[in-house]
């Protein structure tokens, strides 16, 4: 079974979904489904069927969250330090062309999202960043064509 790494606030995010899917979405369903039942024929009626999807979707999601926390590698950030970039960093990087500052926090695939700067760390900019430290400029290929970044700030939160 692989691991997989994850932020402690990643893990404890999707303990927390779990947990709301298990004793609030559950129960909810369960009874839009015996409401539905008692309106007849099941054949024809929509709320069954709409319930029954959502029951699919719910416990489909349960088994994907159970999967991913028991494979979970937790890694504190807070307890990392450093100047290098690694896994949990919260890194500032620079545009060279137009000294455009962007921050990103290198998570886990699972939790990652980048409207919150929450960077999967198998991205290419996530793999590019890796050992970095302050000071330092790479290049990153992207579809538009090569650019270069500048890493301006490490922390560990």
């Amino acid at each position: 079974m692989e691991k997989v790494p994850m932020t402690l606030q990643g893990y404890e995010a999707m303990q927390e979904e779990l947990k709301t899917l298990k004793t609030q979405e559950r129960p909810a369903i369960i009874q839009a489904i015996a409401e539905a039942r008692e309106h007849g024929d099941l054949s024809e009626n929509a709320e069954y069927h709409a319930a029954r999807e959502r029951q699919s979707f719910v416990e489909g999601r349960i088994a994907q969250l159970e999967d991913s926390i028991s494979r979970a590698d937790v890694i504190d950030a807070s307890k990392l330090d450093g100047d290098q970039v690694k896994f949990g960093a919260t890194v500032t990087v620079a545009d060279c062309d137009t000294d455009e500052e962007s921050v990103y926090r290198l998570v886990g695939e699972l939790e990652a999202d980048i409207k919150e700067g929450k960077l999967s760390i198998a991205s290419p900019m996530a793999r590019a960043l890796i050992g970095k430290t302050v000071g330092d400029v790479f290049e990153l290929v992207t579809p538009g064509g090569a650019k270069d970044y500048e890493v301006v700030d490490v922390k560990f939160k």
